[in-house]
């Protein structure tokens, strides 16, 4: 293994190899010049160099040529042989599976073949150029490599090391990091714990019943009220909006790993894929995955019927998920994380959209910080707000915790519960951390908080992910009860050794954790019950504890005004959020706050049962059913007033015709994008995608 290492340091090749060699001109695309138009050529030559990329990668991404085509094709000119790796036994790789799952994203591969060892590699970047100077200047080179495809590539290690990631992505967390993973348990302490606190509380009421309960509840409602005030201290804090950043060109722009966790999300493929294409980067620098479960082919089949129909520009790389595992969102994102190539990742849902320039606005943020940034979470906001009362208030609600409250948070430095969505990781601190928690179902929160434990922040950006929002309260219920059960989780996986997280989180951070993940798990649970004992006491003049009437003022109130601090603030909250999205007219939904609080109650104690019950179940949320877009319709309005703007700039004589301007400025069309290129003939070559 070492001496293969040392081959491929010694060549100075990796897949990946960057170049500022514009001298050397593009000889990667030597060997299909003679098939290509003139045009098509020019074109990617100029792309490519402005991208700082091979010209092959911009033909292949044009799909102008596909992938295995064009390495046959540079192997012939070259003297080095293709290797498809589908017929390569597991014996021939000396890698070990855990080596080979880690070489996944490198794209290099040791083979003993023959009476040495060669190095099948799939080229990316610079790569094919490198390879060409090299075989130059050492003939006897081409031998030690064999080409490959990515696809085959990435199928090579699926089938040679399938159950070892399964393992992985199931385990490795548990493993390192055992007390951090909700995979590892300690029942024993934990009931002895539970039957401590059980043993102390019916002690005391026996005692002092009155006392004790007066004293609990005090203690629930100040804890209520702490949490109440966190919050709206979040909502309130000044934020400073993020400074104007000066464009990165695209040269500099590093690879982009863009994962999406798919199960039956057959109705949602076609929408996600063109959001992704309409992201403001260069297509031949997105690495997009599709995690998708290994029995779900009917969302497999719509995968390969989208790219055949819209033939997307970026290369998009599909890895069926093991059943073996828990099977969660988490474990998904887990399997899918070694095959990233980009320098950094984020996560996307099926059904969201985000803006075009989020993943600039990321790069930005980074680039601005130190490296103690490990996460960037965008904000996220309801789409299809018109489809339900539910879709209305779930708009308010997100309006409030992205645009509010969450910024609040993170200028303030405590740890952030991140959303599920668009969080943007530097790729190896990802993998630095464990990735993701496979056995809690709200990983998104719990890993937000073991980043900061880990003595690392996370941050927010303006840029917005649109999302759907359930629009019944069957799918709603679940999913609030998947979450609700995840901040249990989170919340009792980093309480297991109290003292070392106020070591690692510091006391301002523990209190914002408890707060922040338990206040808002406890807040859902206890509202019901003093709902309950208020109305006991109004209608028997009497507290459930004692039979007069003397404590009877300070328990309604003590009640009363909890609850309507509650519907007050979060209706604030919500309302400000509204206001700062422009969708004030919306506003009136948040009179249903009391119903809403009932609800969320209701879906916390569903999931305390199911934490007992079913800890690592997880619900899943079927996308794809939203009606109606408010994004769609801004854009709608957009296009009319443009439109009508047009008109009267005609009318005005203004607008002049486009061969006016070409003749007078003496500008000359140039073809600088993939669209354009594969608008040129194509000689003689098989459409197809990397």
């Amino acid at each position: 293994m070492s001496q293969t290492g040392g081959s491929a340091a010694a060549t100075g090749i990796s897949a990946t190899a960057d170049a500022n060699n514009s001298d050397e001109g593009f000889r990667e695309i030597d060997c299909v010049r003679s098939r290509l138009s003139t045009r098509a050529i020019i074109a990617a030559e100029q792309r490519a160099s402005r991208l700082g990329i091979g010209a092959d990668r911009v033909l292949i991404a044009a799909g102008l040529i596909d992938e295995e085509t064009y390495l046959r094709a540079l192997g012939e000119s070259i003297g080095m042989a293709f290797e498809p790796l589908d017929s390569i036994p597991r014996a021939l790789c000396a890698l070990d599976d855990q080596r080979l799952i880690e070489k996944a994203s490198a794209g290099l591969l040791p083979l003993a073949i023959g009476d040495g060892v060669v190095i099948a590699i799939a080229p990316r970047a610079t790569a094919a150029r490198k390879l060409i100077g090299l075989v130059e200047d050492n003939p006897e080179m081409a031998v030690r490599f064999r080409l490959t495809t990515a696809e085959h590539f990435n199928r090579f290690v699926m089938r040679c090391a399938g159950n070892s990631l399964a393992d992985r992505a199931t385990h490795h967390l548990k493993r390192k990091w055992p007390l951090l993973s909700a995979g590892s348990s300690n029942k024993i302490r934990g009931f002895a714990v539970l039957g401590l606190l059980a043993a102390t509380a019916l002690a005391a009421l026996s005692l002092a019943p009155f006392a004790t309960a007066l004293i609990f509840q005090v203690m629930l409602a100040a804890l209520f009220v702490a949490w109440l005030g966190l919050r709206l201290t979040g909502a309130l804090i000044p934020v400073p909006g993020e400074a104007p950043m000066a464009p990165t060109p695209d040269a500099a722009l590093p690879v982009y790993t863009v994962i999406a966790a798919l199960y039956r999300e057959a109705s949602s493929v076609r929408g996600l894929l063109a959001a992704i294409e309409r992201l403001n980067y260069p297509a031949e620098k997105i690495d997009a995955i599709l995690a998708v479960e290994a029995d779900d082919k009917e969302t497999r089949t719509a995968i390969a019927q989208a790219i055949a129909a819209a033939r997307p520009r970026f290369p998009i790389t599909v890895i069926p998920v093991p059943a073996a595992g828990p099977r969660t969102k988490p474990k998904a994102l887990n399997v899918a994380l070694p095959f990233a190539r980009g320098a950094y990742t984020v996560v996307y849902d099926a059904e969201d959209r985000p803006e075009p320039d989020q993943l600039r606005r990321a790069l930005g943020m980074f680039g601005a910080s130190g490296p103690d940034l490990a996460c960037v979470q965008a904000r996220l906001c309801i789409d299809n707000t018109a489809d339900s009362l539910l879709a209305r208030y779930f708009t308010a609600e997100y309006a409030g915790q992205f645009d509010v409250f969450l910024p609040g948070f993170a200028r303030m430095g405590l740890p952030l519960p991140l959303g599920g969505s668009s969080n943007h990781f530097p790729t190896a601190t990802l993998r630095e951390i464990g990735g993701w928690d496979p056995y809690n179902v709200t990983e998104d929160a719990d890993l937000g908080i073991r980043l900061a434990r880990l003595g690392y922040r996370s941050a927010m950006i303006s840029s917005t992910t649109y999302e759907e929002a359930p629009v019944e309260a069957g799918p709603w219920l679940r999913q609030r009860t998947r979450w609700f059960k995840g901040w249990m989780q989170t919340w009792l996986v980093h309480m297991r050794q109290p003292r070392q997280l106020l070591g690692e989180l510091g006391a301002v951070g523990v209190l914002g954790f408890q707060l922040i993940v338990g206040g808002s798990v406890l807040a859902a649970l206890v509202h019901p019950l003093f709902l309950a004992a208020l109305f006991f006491s109004l209608a028997n003049g009497t507290t459930i504890w004692r039979s007069d009437t003397a404590d009877l003022p300070i328990v309604v109130a003590l009640y009363g005004l909890s609850a309507m601090i509650g519907y007050l603030s979060s209706a604030f909250i919500g309302w400000l959020g509204l206001a700062r999205r422009g969708l004030s007219s919306t506003a009136w939904v948040l009179l249903l706050t009391p119903v809403h609080w009932l609800m969320l109650s209701f879906a916390a104690w569903r999931a305390l049962y199911q934490l007992i019950a079913a800890p690592h179940v997880w619900e899943k949320t079927t996308h794809g059913l939203a009606r109606n877009s408010h994004r769609a319709e801004r854009m709608v309005r957009s296009l009319l007033e443009l439109e009508g703007e047009i008109e009267a700039l005609k009318k005005d004589g203004k607008l002049a015709v486009v061969g006016d301007v070409r003749r007078i400025t003496g500008a000359s069309s140039r073809i600088s994008r993939p669209k354009d290129i594969a608008g040129a003939k194509r000689p003689g070559m098989s459409a197809g995608r990397s």
